[in-house]
């Protein structure tokens, strides 16, 4: 093992024995809902920079792996759309925080009535060789983990997880990004780097790890303020500013002419016909905003029509739309 991936299993050792409030910071809501009641341990453990549980994708009873458990905050929101022995897997490296995880899980279960601590499969595991079988699972998920990894080993993990899925399966997962270069100071740090800071990587080169691994489609959900390195706390000359995003990325074929990436874009009609059709597939109505994928916005902006109005990307994608 890597001596930058023995850091990381020591900081979240220490994350485990005493509660680190200060070691991830998000300002996504955790999720409030119906007869959901959280233990405030879960709270304090939660090492996420966003969040990766989202009722439209947890329909239909999924099967769903969490990799990299923490406190158990997001294993247990998932089960509350899962509610079946088994219906979500947990898996962590870190014997200290499985400890953890399965104590906190034993609080949840007396704090709601609804839950059976048997709804979760908590399993010691390594992202790079995950103890989970070939399209198992509907939902796959991380927060704040894979950006730990260099290249060759965030490789590895994205394939594990596209192993795992089912085919149409998504790959939920939180991250920070950095579209400022770090020098190699900042990215050999090895604490640094399990502080889930200076192993941020452009958003653009995480999407395309992504998709070189095979998912077709990938949505852009949100993307948030995270963290500022200044030069006076860490070796920089000049203000890091670092993102959060969350993203999901759908198990389909990848189309001949590329993937589909949706950041937020949408594209306007506002011509004299009753609607424009590209031939392509893409039906826009006069005034009705419609969200497409990156490439499409490009195919629609080079035909240069003064009729047709495409948006810059904003980082938020909620469904619909088409590609």
């Amino acid at each position: 093992m890597e001596s930058y991936l023995e850091t990381t299993i020591d900081v979240y050792k220490q994350a485990a024995e005493k509660p680190d409030i200060g070691l991830c910071c998000t300002t996504t809501p955790v999720w409030a809902l119906p007869g959901l009641n959280m233990p405030k341990i879960m709270l304090e453990m939660n090492y996420g920079c966003g969040s990766t549980v989202n009722p439209r994708d947890l329909v239909n009873d999924p099967t769903v792996l969490y990799v990299g458990i923490g406190g158990g905050m997001e294993l247990l929101q998932f089960s509350y759309f899962s509610r079946k022995k088994g219906g979500v897997i947990g898996v962590d490296i870190v014997d200290e925080m499985l400890a953890a995880c399965k104590e906190n899980m034993e609080e949840a279960q007396v704090i709601n009535g609804w839950f059976e601590k048997d709804f979760i499969d908590i399993r010691k595991g390594n992202a790079l060789a995950l103890p989970v079988e070939d399209e198992s699972v509907d939902i796959a998920a991380q927060n704040c983990l894979f950006n730990i990894f260099k290249a060759e080993d965030l490789k590895k993990a994205l394939e594990e997880m596209y192993r795992v899925l089912k085919p149409r399966g998504k790959l939920v997962m939180s991250d920070p990004t950095c579209e400022q270069p770090m020098s190699e100071e900042l990215r050999n740090d090895e604490r640094l780097r399990a502080l889930c800071l200076t192993g941020s990587i452009p958003l653009k080169d995480y999407i395309k790890m992504i998709t070189d691994v095979g998912f077709g489609t990938v949505e852009v959900r949100a993307k948030r303020a995270y963290r500022i390195l200044s030069p006076n706390h860490y070796p920089t000359k000049e203000l890091i500013f670092i993102e959060s995003v969350e993203v999901c990325a759908i198990k389909d074929p990848i189309p001949s002419d590329g993937p589909c990436v949706f950041t937020g874009k949408t594209a306007i009609y506002y011509g004299n016909e009753n609607y424009f059709d590209d031939n392509k597939g893409h039906i826009l109505l006069p005034n009705q905003p419609l969200a497409v994928c990156d490439k499409t916005a490009g195919v629609l902006a080079k035909l240069g029509r003064d009729d047709i109005y495409i948006s810059d990307s904003t980082w938020f994608y909620d469904g619909g739309g088409c590609c």
